[in-house]
C-alpha cells in the first residue's frame, strides 16, 4: 500500500520487452537504499516487485550510490497502464511501500492502475498550474470533485469534473510548484499518457451497493 506522496524521482534505464511481459530497469538512489529482493515500489503509481538489484558501473553513475533496479511487469500492468511506453531516459514516479506506523499525508493508493489517462491541457495560474485529464471509459464515476485521485502515484484532489464536447469525460487538478518540482509531472506535456488510480474506497462502494448474488441449487436457479 501507499500513499501517493512520491519519495524520488528516478530514470529508467531500460525496458526489455517480451511476448507478454516485460522487465524494467530503474536508476535510482533514495528508495534504492536498503530495499529487500521482493520489495514493492510504485512506478509511476504501478505497484512492482523489486526481482534484481544493481550498482551502477558505467558513465558518470559509476561509483554513486545510485543503484539499478529490476522489476518484472505482467502483461495485466502493461495492459491497464502505461508502463509498456517507457522509454530509456524517462523520468518516473517512485514511492516505497507505506509503514504501518507513518503518516497518511496522501490518500490510500493500492498501486493498482485502473487505466490511463491523456492530458488535454496545462493552464498555468499565479502560483500553480492546472492539469486536465481525459477520464477513461468506465471510471468517470469514481472521480467526485474535491475527492482523491493517484496520477502517476501521486495523490491528488480533484478540482473540478467535466465533459467535452465531444464526451470525453475530464477532470482537473491543481499542481502547486513544489508538486512539479517533486514529481515527473512536470514532463507531460498535452497528448502524453498518465497512469489513474481511483479511489478505492468509491470502488468497494459501489461493489457493495450493486452485487447481487445468483443463488442456485440442485432444483434450478
Amino acid at each position: 500500500m501507499f500513499t501517493g506522496i512520491i519519495s524520488e524521482v528516478g530514470e529508467v534505464v531500460r525496458l526489455t520487452s517480451g511476448s507478454s511481459s516485460a522487465v524494467l530497469r530503474i536508476r535510482a538512489r533514495t528508495v534504492a537504499q536498503d530495499v529487500p529482493h521482493g520489495a514493492s515500489i510504485a512506478v509511476n503509481g504501478a505497484c512492482l516487485t523489486v526481482v534484481g538489484q544493481h550498482p551502477t558501473t558505467q558513465g558518470e553513475s559509476a561509483g554513486t550510490d545510485l543503484v539499478d533496479l529490476e522489476f518484472d511487469v505482467m502483461a495485466e500492468t502493461l495492459q491497464r497502464s502505461a508502463i509498456g511506453g517507457l522509454s530509456t531516459g524517462q523520468r518516473v514516479n517512485l514511492e516505497r511501500a507505506a509503514r504501518l506506523d507513518s503518516r497518511l499525508d496522501g490518500h490510500i493508493v493500492q498501486g493498482h492502475v485502473d487505466g490511463t489517462a491523456t492530458v488535454l491541457a496545462r493552464t498555468p495560474g499565479e502560483a500553480w498550474e492546472t492539469f486536465r485529464f481525459s477520464i477513461p471509459q468506465g471510471l468517470a464515476r469514481y472521480v467526485a470533485e474535491k475527492g482523491s485521485i493517484a496520477v502517476d502515484g501521486v495523490s491528488l484532489t480533484v478540482a473540478a469534473v467535466g465533459v467535452e464536447p465531444d464526451g470525453t469525460d475530464w477532470f482537473e487538478v491543481g499542481l502547486i510548484p513544489e508538486t512539479l518540482r517533486a514529481t515527473a509531472l512536470v514532463d507531460r506535456a498535452v497528448g502524453d499518457p498518465a497512469n489513474l488510480e481511483v479511489d478505492v474506497l468509491a470502488k468497494y462502494t459501489e461493489r457493495l451497493l450493486t452485487y447481487r448474488r445468483s443463488t442456485t441449487t440442485n432444483g434450478g436457479t
